[in-house]
C-alpha cells in the first residue's frame, strides 16, 4: 500500500506531527459544531494511504487546516464517487478561522478553481490587513494555538496566490506576506513555549524573507530568533541573532529598527554576565531611539510594540540581570506608565519583572502584591507559556529568598490556585 506523500509533505511543511494534526482537525470539527473524534490512529491511516477518502466533515476540517483541497493533499474518492473529469472541484469553504475576544475576525479564502489566475495588489493588501489583525490579537492576548493555526493558514494562502502572481513584483510581495504570517506563527509558538516548533517555523520564515528580498521580514525573523535563543537559555546564540538583526539593511537604514536590535543584544550580554557589553549595547539602543524621529511611516505592525516603553522594559531586564535591582524596579515603573493599555500581555510581563526586581530588593510583601496583579491583568484569557514560565521563576526565587514569610506562603497558595484554574 502506497503512503500519502502529499499529506506527509504538507505536515512536514507546517511542522505538524500526527498528534498535532489530529488536534488541529479536532479544533476545526468542534468549531463547526461536531465532536472532535480524530485521533493519531486516524491520521496514521491517512498518511499510510489506508484511508484514501476521509469522512466529509474530516475532509472539510483538513482543508481548513492546510488551506487547500483534499485532492491537493493526496486524497481521492472511490471510483463510484468520482465526478466526471469536466466537473470543477467546488471551492473550499474557508470559514473565519479566528475570532478575537474583541470581535475582530481574520479570514482566509482559497481562490476559486477556474477563476482568473491574476493576483494583484488588492490581494496583497487584504492579506496584510488580516496579518495586522492577528498581530493586534497577539499584543492583547499573547500567543496561543488558534492564533498560530490562523497565521499558518494565512501563509498557505499567500503561497498559493504567489504561484498566480501577475508580476514578479507581486510575487515577491506575496513571499513577504507569507514570511510575515510564518513569523507570526513562530512568535506565537515562542510565547506558548513550543520552542522546537518555533525554530522550524523561523527557519521557514527566513527562507521566505530571502525569496521576498525583504529586509523588514528578515529583521523580524532575527529578532524572533534572538527571543527564541533567550528562552532556550542559549544566550550566546541570542547575541549572535541580535547582531544579525543589526546587520539587516533596514536596521542600517532606520535607527528605530537598529534600536530594537541593540536592545536585544543588551539582554543577551546581560544574560551572559557581561555587564559592560550589556550597558554599552543599551546605550546604543537609547541613542538610536533618540534619532528615530525619521522612522518609516507607516510602521510595520509587528514592531508597533517597540518604543520608549518597551526599551524601558528591556532596560529593567538588563538592570536586574546585572545586579541592579533598584534600577530594574525604576525602569519597570517607567515602562508601565508608558505601555499602551491594549498591550495587555506586555503590561503583564513587565509587571512580573517589576515583582522580580522588588523581590530581589527583599521587599517581599510588595513583590507579592505586584505579582498577584498579573492574574488580574490576564483575567479572562489563558496565560501564555512564556509568562507562566516567568511567574514560575518568580515563585522559585520567592521560596528561595523568603521561604518562611507568611506573605510568600499566601502568594504560593494563590499561584497554585490560579494554575489549577488555567
Amino acid at each position: 500500500m502506497n503512503g500519502n506523500a502529499s499529506l506527509s509533505n504538507a505536515m512536514r511543511k507546517w511542522g505538524l506531527t500526527q498528534v498535532g494534526l489530529a488536534d488541529a482537525v479536532n479544533v476545526r470539527l468542534i468549531d463547526a459544531g461536531y465532536e472532535g473524534t480524530v485521533g493519531d490512529r486516524t491520521v496514521r491511516n491517512w498518511v499510510t494511504g489506508r484511508t484514501m477518502w476521509p469522512h466529509p466533515r474530516q475532509r472539510e476540517a483538513l482543508e481548513a487546516v492546510f488551506g487547500c483541497t483534499a485532492r491537493s493533499l493526496g486524497f481521492s474518492p472511490p471510483a463510484r464517487q468520482r465526478r466526471p473529469a469536466s466537473e470543477v472541484e467546488p471551492p473550499v469553504d474557508r470559514r473565519n478561522f479566528l475570532t478575537a475576544s474583541t470581535g475582530a475576525t481574520a479570514a482566509v479564502a482559497v481562490p476559486l478553481v477556474g477563476a482568473s489566475p491574476r493576483v494583484g495588489t488588492s490581494d496583497v493588501s487584504r492579506l496584510r490587513i488580516e496579518l495586522d489583525a492577528l498581530t493586534e490579537l497577539d499584543q492583547s492576548r499573547g500567543g496561543h494555538e488558534a492564533l498560530e493555526r490562523a497565521a499558518l493558514a494565512g501563509a498557505a494562502e499567500a503561497l498559493d496566490k504567489q504561484k498566480l502572481g501577475a508580476t514578479q513584483r507581486i510575487r515577491r510581495k506575496l513571499f513577504s506576506v507569507a514570511a510575515g504570517y510564518t513569523s507570526a506563527a513562530a512568535w506565537s509558538a515562542i510565547d506558548a513555549r513550543q520552542m522546537s516548533r518555533a525554530s522550524e517555523l523561523l527557519g521557514r520564515a527566513l527562507y521566505l524573507a530571502g525569496l521576498a528580498e525583504d529586509a523588514d521580514a528578515e529583521m523580524r525573523v532575527w529578532n524572533s530568533y534572538a527571543m527564541l535563543a533567550h528562552h532556550r537559555d542559549r544566550y550566546a546564540e541570542a547575541v549572535d541573532a541580535a547582531y544579525a538583526a543589526q546587520g539587516t539593511a533596514i536596521a542600517r537604514r532606520w535607527p528605530f529598527f537598529a534600536s530594537l536590535a541593540h536592545a536585544r543584544t543588551a539582554v543577551g550580554h546581560a544574560n551572559l554576565g557581561d555587564r559592560q557589553a550589556a550597558l554599552r549595547s543599551l546605550g546604543h539602543a537609547e541613542e538610536c531611539l533618540d534619532k528615530a524621529a525619521g522612522r518609516p511611516d507607516p510602521l510595520p505592525s509587528w514592531i508597533a510594540f517597540y518604543g520608549q516603553a518597551e526599551l524601558l522594559a528591556m532596560t529593567a531586564i538588563v538592570r536586574d540581570r546585572t545586579g541592579d535591582a533598584a534600577g530594574s524596579e525604576a525602569a519597570s515603573h517607567q515602562a508601565l506608565a508608558a505601555i499602551p493599555q491594549q498591550f495587555r500581555r506586555n503590561r503583564a510581563l513587565v509587571t512580573t519583572r517589576l515583582a522580580m526586581a522588588q523581590l530581589h530588593r527583599r521587599d517581599i510583601d510588595q513583590a507579592c502584591i505586584t505579582a498577584s496583579t498579573v492574574f488580574t491583568l490576564m483575567s479572562g484569557h489563558a496565560i501564555p507559556g512564556r509568562m507562566r514560565s516567568l511567574l514560575g521563576d518568580y515563585y522559585r526565587d520567592l521560596i528561595t529568598i523568603a521561604p518562611d514569610a507568611s506573605t510568600a506562603r499566601e502568594w504560593g497558595d494563590r499561584y497554585r490556585a490560579e494554575w489549577s484554574r488555567l
